[in-house]
């Protein structure tokens, strides 16, 4: 997929909006609204998915191998740093148990014997339970032809939040894969769908669209009336295609800045609580003003975010790479073919 410099500097607010979130929260603050920057990602993954599969076929296999390459490694390291400090005794309140790391590492939703919350041993990466699993359904509709494949989609996950509606559950695994964020995905695949399609709106109404999200995020975040995916969901699409009218136009100006933090996203999400949790605890040894240490606590987690994509992301993304490279030359020398300069 050609680079879209819009989603990029999408990915890149809605990381920050999640750390001004958690800054917020541990320093006395306010920026609930912030927690919808994941329900943004989440429609974000789902256009990407279906935009790159349908550009560059795929086998189920094949997706899942790239998915889990990009996802897991980084994910775990920062879940080993975890495990590490709560058995050197620097996360107190940080309880482990064999079965809660198991779940954290595999993906597998899992109650937090800390807390009772189904959350892994990194918090945050309750969000990668979401994606995994939406991960693993559209691999097994890339087993159905093309033109059903948004039907298969669609199918699943309505099938799953409409259970969800009808009854609760008590099994975390249950719960989180009928939880209605899921549909989230399923709306970046539409408007995956209608970007391939050319059937994106003109600028004009791209606008339009992009302050009545921004508006429809401040009126929750404020009212806290529909807070949550079914009012998130929608307004990050309408946010994405608005976003994606611009790029269409050409009306996206190039921002360094802005693409280097979209790039850095993914690490910023994972590492930015280190950070956070050091300033809370400096700020209020220090009695530091609120608002101070939640701006410190902002630029430390965006810092640190930074800093392990520099040190460990990147790394790892050019290893694979790098791997990939030399799988597909070795296949097209044992099929007697050219090697594609790209792809």
């Amino acid at each position: 997929m050609n680079r879209l410099h819009g989603i990029q500097y999408l990915r890149a607010v809605a990381a920050i909006a999640v750390v001004v979130f958690h800054a917020a929260e541990r320093t006395g603050g306010h920026f609930v609204i912030g927690a919808a920057g994941v329900d943004v990602f989440f429609v974000i993954s789902g256009f990407i998915m279906w935009v790159i599969s349908e550009r560059r076929p795929t086998t189920p296999a094949r997706f899942m191998r790239d998915r889990l390459q990009r996802i897991a490694p980084v994910y775990w390291v920062a879940t080993g740093i975890m495990i590490a400090g709560a058995l050197a005794g620097l996360f107190p309140n940080l309880k482990l148990t064999l079965g809660h790391i198991l779940g954290s590492l595999f993906f597998i939703p899992h109650q937090s014997p800390s807390n009772g919350q189904v959350w892994p041993v990194l918090v945050q990466g309750w969000t990668l339970n979401y994606e995994i699993f939406f991960y693993v359904v559209f691999a097994a509709c890339l087993l159905l032809p093309s033109r059903f494949r948004l039907a298969g989609l669609a199918l699943v996950l309505l099938g799953l939040a409409g259970v969800g509606f009808v009854q609760d559950s008590g099994n975390p695994i249950v719960a989180t894969y009928t939880d209605p964020i899921i549909l989230e995905f399923l709306l970046g695949a539409l408007v995956g769908k209608l970007w391939l399609d050319g059937r994106i709106p003109l600028p004009a109404t791209g606008t339009v669209l992009i302050v009545a999200a921004l508006l429809g995020f401040a009126i929750v975040g404020t009212t806290h009336v529909g807070f949550g995916p079914l009012s998130f969901g929608p307004l990050a699409a309408a946010l994405l295609i608005g976003v994606l009218a611009l790029e269409k136009a050409g009306a996206v100006r190039h921002l360094r800045p802005m693409l280097y933090l979209g790039d850095a996203s993914y690490s910023i999400y994972l590492f930015h609580t280190f950070a956070i949790s050091v300033v809370a605890k400096l700020a209020a040894l220090l009695a530091m003003p609120a608002a101070a240490a939640m701006i410190l606590a902002v630029v430390a987690g965006v810092t640190i975010g930074t800093a392990a994509y520099e040190m460990l992301e990147k790394p790892m993304i050019a290893v694979f790479k790098g791997s990939s490279s030399r799988k597909r030359a070795r296949k097209s020398v044992e099929d007697n073919r050219p090697v594609p300069e790209s792809v």
